[in-house]
């Protein structure tokens, strides 16, 4: 069942021509056929675009949602916008509670019966975390290295990823830019971390790894960027950064970065680190499950339907995917899909588990009964949804795929042996 939006945002001028082409204009917003429930609607005449969705579960069982805005009329590099929505209900509807200046790539998590939020400012910006104990109605304000500045140097890439606890510390993955210059080719990767006890609004207690660079030597000369890293323990207790991969070829890859027990050094051998991942292309979240001992991903996978190559650009399918060891992927059940990949997507999902059932929310390029989403990338809803008995899904409970019209597919990508696009 689909909510109106909670957080409307007035419509503007439109901001340039759609690319693709938008279909004949729309007069009245119509969610019917939007999956999932509405959290939040921002129409693409706005030139404000959903990012970086990211949920959390308080205490008393209530959910939190975020999202960031982002485009030609956003405040992303200056000073990041971030709508901070609750449900009571389990998630069948949402209100709005708050509104943050100065969050962007942001990640929600609880500690300690807390709420905080963890990325940087703006777009490659500082690195700062705030604290909500209201659940999420209000924030405190990082203003100095001891009230959540954590790194004031600039020029940090990341995504909504897991804040992992684990021997003691924990963990969340951060990318920086070096030298900063264009787009992923100089994202290098790295770690921060914090005991469990410490004040985390205190810089000094946090611990920063190396930030290792990548090359485009790797993985066969196929290597646009790494990125957006999981931290995830591995099956022997040593904690990795698993890493989004930007390629051209449509087998999609992660990259496996070690990381030391005491957070201070990233390693990386190419020879061994990269993997087959379904998705790899796009920002996905790992999780380990301790009920069915084994680790689980909802990722943005091309379907055979759509293989082409710089599958980094192809967001219409949502899969979810499972591994026993974190090198060995498969996809156990096709989630959400849409037969057009020019102007629909379900991407940057961030999600947890509740019981039996996964919840999630999604960046979401949907028909909106206004002319649609700018393109499959610049979303114009965040959705949330619960994917039931996820553990027992098969293929079999897929959602159904048909084979797409019109032309092939890979004319809508640039030819393999040209270098990706990078895109978040």
């Amino acid at each position: 069942m689909n909510r109106p939006p909670l957080l409307a945002l007035a419509l503007a001028a439109l901001s340039g021509a759609a690319t693709p082409p938008a279909p004949a204009a729309e007069s009245a917003p119509n969610f019917d056929r939007v999956p999932g429930v509405v959290i939040d609607h921002s129409p693409a005449s706005s030139g404000l675009y959903i990012g970086s969705p990211s949920l959390a579960t308080l205490p008393n069982g209530h959910y939190v949602a975020s999202h960031d805005f982002f485009g030609p009329k956003s405040t992303e590099f200056k000073c990041a916008r971030t709508a901070v929505f609750g449900s009571r209900d389990r998630g069948q509807s949402w209100r709005p509670i708050s509104e943050i200046n100065g969050a962007f790539w942001s990640s929600l998590f609880v500690h300690r019966g807390a709420l905080h939020l963890l990325g940087p400012d703006r777009h490659h910006g500082n690195i700062v975390i705030r604290r909500s104990t209201d659940g999420g109605h209000t924030w405190t304000e990082p203003r100095d290295a001891a009230t959540g500045l954590l790194r004031d140097n600039g020029e940090y890439h990341c995504a909504p990823v897991p804040v992992l606890e684990h021997h003691g510390r924990l963990w969340r993955a951060f990318e920086w830019r070096h030298p900063p210059a264009g787009w992923g080719i100089h994202y290098r990767a790295g770690m921060l971390s914090a005991p469990v006890d410490a004040d985390l609004l205190n810089a000094a207690q946090w611990t920063a790894s190396n930030f290792l660079p990548s090359s485009r030597a790797w993985n066969h000369g196929d290597m646009g960027a790494w990125l957006e890293g999981n931290a995830v323990a591995a099956p022997d207790g040593a904690l990795l950064n698993i890493l989004r991969v930007q390629t051209r070829s449509p087998d999609e890859k992660a990259a496996l970065v070690r990381i030391s027990p005491d957070g201070h050094t990233a390693t990386f051998d190419p020879a061994t680190g990269f993997v087959d991942f379904p998705g790899g292309a796009k920002k996905f979240t790992i999780r380990f499950d301790p009920r069915s001992h084994g680790y689980w991903a909802l990722a943005t996978i091309v379907h055979p339907h759509h293989r082409a190559p710089n599958p980094g650009g192809i967001r219409n399918t949502l899969a979810l995917t499972a591994s026993p060891d974190l090198l060995r992927w498969t996809v156990r059940c096709i989630l959400l899909h849409h037969p057009d990949v020019a102007r629909h997507g379900f991407q940057y999902v961030d999600w947890l588990f509740d019981g039996d059932d996964l919840i999630a929310a999604c960046r979401t390029a949907f028909d909106d009964g206004l002319g649609g989403a700018h393109n499959n990338h610049d979303a114009n809803f965040l959705t949330f949804h619960r994917f039931t008995n996820f553990r027992a899904k098969t293929m079999a409970d897929s959602t159904p795929v048909p084979h797409p019209p019109g032309p092939d597919p890979t004319r809508l990508h640039p030819k393999s042996d040209q270098r990706p696009p990078i895109v978040d």
